[in-house]
């Protein structure tokens, strides 16, 4: 079992290009290679072994990039979210038992924060090649661990209950990487334009490690900006990029006003993930940029990927978020049945890319792995191809009165009315009925149009109990750090619990 990245970086050409960023020159493979190595014999000399922890507080772009693949090499990688506040620091690094914090020289709270902890800190100081840069360490670390940890360690979102701390080894990440490599087709000439978050599974994985293994090259932005996008797009010669719905929504509302640049610089594919992709977006991607869009289903405990739809001549279903695509997929009842096509039952999922389990949780990690397999908490069916449909998170679910309505279901509905350009069905309190349907809407530009109008289609299409009883018109649905939108609590921040 790979205990270290080095398989990964002993793969490319040495001078083909790896990293390039704005205003940076590009960084090799070699010199990529060169830079791990240094890394390592810096965090030696510091006293960090290979099972040490390392938390680590970037702005995206390339020094992240290269600083995860060159620390998850060395010792283990626990990347945050530098938004985070300084109590939140201090609840993450102690969770995550870090031994030092690595960042950049900046005041900030991840610094407060260390300081309380007395962690030692680690400053990172870029260079001119995109990625490369120079390690300072302020104070030797105290506990050296020389026995093997794991490559990653990240936390789950935790959007009801204290979050939980997922382990993934050298073994999880390399595997999940070539995933994604076969399932993209990724090639050395291909170059992906990094917009994902890098502290969260999808940029590290999709964004970086997997077109790394392919030998290709990544542009690293320094954040998702809609506004940017299309002049990054021009600049970086990318020719496929991945990213969650709320981001390709924002990208196709700029879209109309950059058709020199989409056709001057033709995408092989779009890929989307981390979120369940609505059909109407899905269908004007394709339109506006020419190019099949790729819909893949991931989640930290896998190291990202499970299922992916296919590229041509493959089959891509819309609605679909494909077939398995690394481990296997299952659907399964709640008595550890495997249902056959066509029967709704959890997702699960094993192989070389599942977490080991949980760190210090042996109830969750009972329940997730009960029966063999990994359980994801999502609901789904299969059909008779292999290709998987979900119908919501289990807890997601909301339950009316006993009957279960799919959120997804719900939202598919709104978003098909010309005047909605998202959409998002959660679950209100009710007194009597326990939980009933509401849901959030944002308008498309230019559009109007009432809460009773909408509530009317939505009656022509959908099971009475499945009909909002509240739609909220909004200019903006409340997202997560990774841009993703969060039924669960929306009720109480729109004012309706």
């Amino acid at each position: 079992m790979a205990e270290t990245l080095a398989p990964l970086l002993r793969r490319q050409p040495p001078e083909a290009p790896a990293l390039l960023a704005p205003e940076r020159t590009p960084l090799s493979h070699g010199a990529l290679a060169e830079l791990c190595a240094r890394v390592e014999q810096t965090l030696r000399r510091a006293g960090l072994g290979r099972g040490n922890r390392l938390a680590m507080v970037l702005p995206n772009g390339p020094d992240m990039a290269a600083a995860f693949v060159a620390v998850a090499n060395a010792v283990t990688a626990a990347p945050l979210n530098p938004a985070y506040t300084e109590d939140e620091f201090r609840f993450y690094m102690a969770d995550a038992r870090a031994d030092a914090l690595l960042t950049d020289a900046a005041p900030s709270p991840a610094r407060q924060a260390a300081a309380a902890l007395g962690l030692p800190v680690i400053t990172l100081t870029p260079r001119d090649g995109a990625g490369d840069f120079d390690l300072t360490v302020d104070q030797p670390i105290a506990r050296r661990h020389d026995e093997p940890g794991p490559a990653l360690v990240m936390h789950t979102s935790g959007t009801t209950a204290r979050p939980k701390l997922v382990l993934l080894t050298a073994a999880n990440l390399l595997a999940s990487a070539d995933n994604i490599r076969r399932s993209l087709r990724l090639a050395p000439e291909d170059r992906g334009l990094t917009i994902m978050p890098l502290f969260h599974i999808h940029g590290l994985m999709a964004g970086v490690l997997a077109p790394l293994a392919a030998g290709g090259s990544i542009f690293c932005t320094p954040g998702f900006n809609a506004l940017k996008f299309f002049a990054w797009l021009a600049e970086s010669g990318a020719n496929w990029y991945t990213a969650v719905p709320t981001m390709h929504q924002a990208i196709l509302a700029r879209a109309g006003r950059n058709p020199d640049v989409i056709a001057a610089h033709p995408l092989r594919f779009i890929r989307s993930s981390s979120a369940a992709l609505p059909a109407p977006v899905f269908a004007a991607l394709e339109q506006t940029f020419a190019c099949p869009v790729i819909e893949a289903y991931a989640m930290t405990e896998n190291a990202h990927q499970m299922t992916s739809n296919q590229l041509p001549p493959g089959s891509r279903k819309p609605g679909s978020v494909g077939c398995a695509a690394g481990p296997e997929v299952a659907v399964m009842a709640e008595d550890g049945r495997l249902l056959p096509p066509g029967e709704l039952g959890e997702v699960v999922t094993r192989g070389a890319n599942v977490t080991p389990g949980y760190e210090n949780n042996p109830a969750a990690n009972a329940a997730a792995f009960a029966h063999g397999w990994f359980h994801t908490g999502d609901q789904g069916v299969m059909d008779e191809e292999g290709f998987l449909c979900l119908t919501g998170r289990l807890k997601e679910l909301i339950n009316r009165g006993g009957e279960k309505i799919s959120p997804l279901e719900v939202d598919a509905v709104l978003l098909s009315h010309p005047a909605v350009g998202q959409a998002l069905t959660f679950a209100m309190p009710h007194a009597s009925l326990g939980e009933e349907v509401a849901a959030a809407i944002v308008l498309r530009e230019g559009q109007t149009v009432s809460e009773g109008a909408l509530q009317e289609f939505a009656r022509a299409r959908l099971s009475a109990f499945k009909v909002p009883r509240r739609v909220v018109i909004v200019d903006d649905i409340p997202k997560g750090p990774t841009g993703k939108l969060q039924r669960i609590g929306l009720a109480q921040k729109l004012g309706l619990a």
